[in-house]
């Protein structure tokens, strides 16, 4: 599986350009998956529906699934925030897994930047940033020798990003094979 976070500030347009290159990487033939990063609790579950009732009940994972899906909720015990490799591990097989949040993992970025949100870029401080997305590359803070895209061109991205796939090749980190 290869893996690439898109990383910005709220309000920047991550979550449609993910959306846009999920497009264009399925109509490649690829099989996508996302990983999100949520700031705040939330709640995927219709209280009064079965699975909600197991939950309230007590069950610490409820998986729900039909002829066309399958959902799993998990209630931590205590606490935690996963890392981003935790939640790798939880996808199934697919050729892409777009991370969408998670801007201090150790993982390759497209940064996703637009002057309006008045936030500072952080390529130039992250190396784990490879290029950067904008609707204004003459108002970049900071010249920079990544590559420029084009926030409105998620095809040009998706190429960019099929270009050099290994690039993006996934190891996680709690591969215990012997080498």
């Amino acid at each position: 599986m290869k893996v690439v976070g898109f990383s910005g500030f709220s309000g920047s347009g991550k979550t449609t350009l993910i959306e846009q290159v999920i497009g264009c990487l399925k109509a490649a033939g690829q099989r996508v998956s996302v990983v999100k990063h949520a700031h705040h609790s939330f709640d995927i579950d219709q209280e009064g529906k079965d699975s909600w009732r197991h939950r309230k009940a007590g069950a610490i994972e409820v998986v729900v699934a039909s002829n066309r899906r399958l959902a799993k909720i998990r209630e931590y015990e205590v606490e935690a925030d996963p890392t981003v490799h935790q939640m790798l591990a939880e996808l199934s097989e697919c050729d892409w897994a777009l991370v969408e949040g998670f801007k201090h993992a150790d993982l390759l970025k497209i940064e996703v930047w637009r002057a309006e949100t008045g936030e500072p870029a952080r390529y130039p401080n992250d190396p784990f940033i490879v290029a950067v997305a904008t609707d204004q590359p003459q108002n970049l803070p900071t010249p920079t020798a990544l590559p420029v895209l084009s926030l409105s061109n998620a095809q040009g991205l998706a190429e960019f990003l099929m270009g050099n796939p290994s690039r993006y090749e996934y190891t996680s980190p709690f591969d215990t094979a012997d080498a």
